[in-house]
């Protein structure tokens, strides 16, 4: 049995699927900092190297959108992009556990 099929992407300029691909990245790499829910030192500086190559790429994918004179960021197209590539889940990740109760 298959699974079942993800909706498909909106869609994007080339410099808004970079960005989002750009967020989505940075947003894991934060995910496995975050000292809340981080296992080990070394994963984590593994991590927020990694980081900064991520946060340079959104940079450009940002400026390459302003240079060609999109000034506005369409939130609903790009959230529903960021909804089905599991932006959610991913985004979760960089948040508080929940805390727990005693």
């Amino acid at each position: 049995m298959l699974p079942p099929e993800l909706p498909p992407l909106p869609a994007l300029t080339r410099a808004e699927g970079n960005l989002v691909d750009a967020y989505l990245e940075a947003v894991d790499l934060l995910g496995r900092v975050n000292p809340a829910r981080a296992q080990d030192t070394y994963a984590s500086l593994r991590a927020a190297q990694a980081l900064v190559g991520r946060a340079v790429a959104l940079r450009d994918a940002l400026e390459l959108m302003h240079q060609r004179g999109e000034s506005a960021l369409h939130t609903a197209t790009l959230a529903r992009a960021l909804r089905v590539l599991d932006g959610e889940r991913r985004t979760g990740r960089v948040t508080l556990p929940p805390a727990r109760r005693s």
